[in-house]
């Protein structure tokens, strides 16, 4: 699908703009009904514009019948992830001299994000018979042949930083939070997959499982401006897709059925919070901006921006007449609104 930004306004130091994106009118999934002025939509590489984006976005509330719109704001100085880690990297250094030697190794010494990501992840998931010097030439081979891999890598720490309130810093999520890390283990993996090197894609799988406690397959399609929250335990299908600025909590499993062969995995839209214990079932489509709530078992097709909750997972405000998100909730990481509708209708 062709997609393209719209500009609304413009000024000395920031733009204003709205993604817009081609919206099939027979698609039960899309996020938003088409009007001759406007058509708002995730866009699909929002992280990788060359500018700071705050994400926010515009939406027709369906359930209120109201317009909430909410431009988002680019910077017109450009943000270079790998310099502000270096800079991070530096102050930590000053504040805990004791990590000098470990932040040199990790970061100061490497001449860029993709060579410092290949030897990171080498260093963690090596083993007495798979030495980190192997692993590394794997790992930097693709984040260097592959550009869309490193562009979602930039994705990933921004949205991280952005999202979950524990983050420090950049620098601070590349080194300790595994959810990264094992999303961009995942990305190598996946991308060896494609190349048909499966051998070694399931055992980067593998390792990223022992080390980790997150078991990705190779096979699963991952968006960018991915956040794992705490990641352990989470489990993702072959064929699961996930699109882009996803959520996803601890404990979560994108799983089958157990009756099916073939393309048997969920089908994760743009913009989704998953919460943590959460079970999604078959090869079902939840649609984009929707959430679902904590500990629930999902096993149908959940419509765009709608909540569900429960086992079996129920709709906020019941089929009929479901409430509608006005926000993003994978930005907004609420997982309590309107908590007083939770079991009004069963799915």
């Amino acid at each position: 699908m062709m997609r393209r930004h719209t500009l609304l306004t413009q000024s000395p130091k920031r733009l204003s703009l709205f993604f817009v994106g081609h919206n099939h009118p027979t698609d039960p999934h899309s996020l938003v009904t088409q009007s001759p002025k406007q058509v708002s939509q995730i866009h699909h590489h929002w992280c990788g514009h060359p500018k700071t984006l705050k994400p926010t976005f515009t939406f027709n509330n369906l359930h209120t019948g109201s317009t909430v719109e909410e431009p988002v704001e680019v910077d017109e100085v450009e943000f270079d992830v790998w310099l502000k880690m270096q800079e991070e990297a530096r102050l930590d250094v000053t504040v805990e001299p004791i990590l000098s030697s470990y932040y040199h190794t990790s970061i100061l010494s490497h001449k860029s994000l993709p060579t410092a990501l290949a030897n990171h992840l080498a260093i963690k998931l090596s083993s007495e018979s798979l030495p980190s010097a192997t692993l590394s030439h794997i790992f930097v081979t693709v984040l260097e042949d592959d550009q869309a891999v490193m562009d979602s890598v930039k994705c990933d720490l921004r949205a991280v930083k952005e999202r979950d309130p524990a983050c420090i810093s950049h620098v601070h999520c590349f080194l300790n939070f595994k959810g990264f890390l094992s999303c961009q283990a995942h990305r190598v993996a996946h991308n060896l997959w494609l190349q048909g090197r499966r051998i070694l894609a399931v055992m980067i799988q593998n390792r990223v499982s022992e080390v980790f406690g997150v078991d990705i397959h190779p096979g699963a399609k991952i968006g960018s401006g991915i956040l794992l929250d705490h990641a352990t335990g989470i489990v993702v299908g072959e064929t699961a897709v996930i699109g882009n600025n996803v959520s996803i909590l601890h404990s979560v499993t994108l799983g089958g059925t157990g009756k099916v062969s073939g393309d048997r995995h969920p089908k994760i839209g743009d913009g989704v919070l998953i919460g943590a214990g959460t079970c999604i079932l078959g090869n079902i489509r939840v649609g984009e901006g929707a959430k679902i709530g904590a500990g629930s078992v999902v096993i149908k097709d959940v419509p765009p921006r709608t909540t569900v909750v429960g086992n079996p997972a129920k709709l906020v405000g019941g089929k009929n007449n479901p409430v509608k998100l006005d926000k993003i909730p994978s930005f907004t990481m609420d997982h309590t609104s309107n908590i007083s509708e939770f079991y009004d209708y069963c799915v």
